[in-house]
């Protein structure tokens, strides 16, 4: 035998030896019997040596011999490996290829996800908290405090002032109680009477063809009465109308216009019907002046304080 035959003939006896071991599997009703009636090993190997001549094949005793130890001691046959973590890692691992993208692209999703949320969103967050505490204990107070340094300088009636301060301090509790819109809400009132002040007008009876200068009505609630008004607007040191607040004295809106109707006695309001009768003007058509510095209107001819947007 060459050294090349030596060195392959233990490979050929082993792969015979599986063969006899998968013969002996496929024929288990021939091991079966063999074994169930006793009979020795030797004449199993008989069994054997006749299969594979009827093959034509020529197997050795030792080798047929081996292959039924080999069955006897389960070599040659595969056994799954029992359940357990290492099993499952195992298994993991040698799929990878189906699920190693899929929790690739899990993974960098949550950790944009989470990255965004920790960077980005929280800062941004406790920016806007900071702020806002910032607004109401800092900012709001500032402005508070400004509008009511503005409206003591430039007033000429203790009312305002005093009114400011009362509001001044209304609005910082509701700013270090943390309610913003109520402390909003007061400082506009504040910046109101601020604008009051600074207001400079004349209150005229308008004059104009197309446009009412006054009417009568019969209030609801006493329909024995009449209700006289003349209409009047708000012209600025340049002659330029003004839109103002106005409370509708009958259904307690108060409503930014342009004219309205300005209750007063009976005896104004035929003067001024006479006078306008006499030539179609109004000669005597100043009611009123607002000067700086004050809240209310001085006017020049007695009225009943009532007032109203529609008619």
């Amino acid at each position: 035998m060459s050294t090349a035959e030596a060195d392959t003939a233990p490979l050929d006896d082993v792969m015979l030896a599986m063969d006899v071991v998968d013969t002996l599997r496929h024929n288990q009703d021939l091991v079966t019997r063999e074994l169930s009636e006793g009979n020795r090993e030797q004449q199993l190997i008989d069994k054997l040596r006749e299969i594979y001549r009827q093959q034509g094949i020529d197997v050795p005793d030792h080798i047929l011999k081996e292959g039924v130890t080999a069955l006897s001691q389960s070599r040659f046959v595969y056994t799954p490996p029992k359940p357990g973590l290492g099993t499952t890692l195992a298994r993991l691992y040698v799929a990878r290829r189906r699920w190693l993208p899929a929790l690739t692209t899990a993974v960098v999703l949550l950790a944009v996800a989470f990255g965004g949320y920790f960077l980005a969103y929280k800062p941004f967050e406790q920016s806007q908290i900071e702020a806002a505490r910032n607004e109401l204990q800092v900012v709001l107070p500032a402005q508070m405090d400004a509008v009511y340094q503005t409206i003591f300088e430039e007033t000429k009636v203790q009312q305002a002032a005093t009114s400011a301060d009362e509001l001044r301090s209304r609005g910082k509790a509701y700013a270090a109680e943390g309610d913003k819109a109520d402390a909003e809400r007061v400082l506009a009132e504040m910046t109101a009477i601020r604008d009051t002040l600074r207001q400079v007008y004349t209150l005229k009876i308008v004059n104009r063809t197309g446009v009412k200068s006054g009417f009568w009505t019969f209030p609801e609630i006493n329909t024995d009465a009449t209700n006289y008004y003349v209409v009047v607007e708000a012209l600025d040191e340049t002659g330029k109308p003004l839109s103002l607040p106005v409370l509708n004295e009958e259904n307690g809106v108060t409503e930014t216009v342009p004219l309205w109707g300005l209750r007063v006695p009976e005896s104004v309001y035929r003067t001024v019907e006479a006078d306008k009768r006499d030539d179609g003007i109004i000669q005597g058509n100043t009611v009123g002046l607002k000067q700086y510095g004050f809240l209310d209107i001085d006017y020049t001819v007695p009225v009943l304080g009532g007032a109203v947007t529609r008619w």
